[in-house]
């Protein structure tokens, strides 16, 4: 059982790796104190790639956690 989990975690923790370096850096910075930064809602449209892989991260980093805290209870 605890390799199973074990496996189950390196595979989340190498996908979440993946997902965070293909999505695009964010602009950030001054521009974003100033407001010259765009919106959020105008950039995160739920069909666009950069929102799918912010989506897989998310579910990623759920189960690389969830998975965490398992392996601590169980050990």
């Amino acid at each position: 059982m605890v390799t199973a989990i074990s496996i189950v975690l390196i595979i989340s923790a190498l996908f979440m790796i993946v997902t965070v370096l293909l999505q695009s850096s964010s602009e950030g910075g001054i521009s974003a104190v100033s407001g010259q930064s765009n919106s959020y809602f105008s950039k995160s449209k739920s069909k666009t790639f950069e929102a799918k892989l912010a989506l897989c991260t998310k579910i990623a980093a759920t189960v690389f956690v969830v998975l965490s805290l398992l392996m601590l209870i169980i050990k």
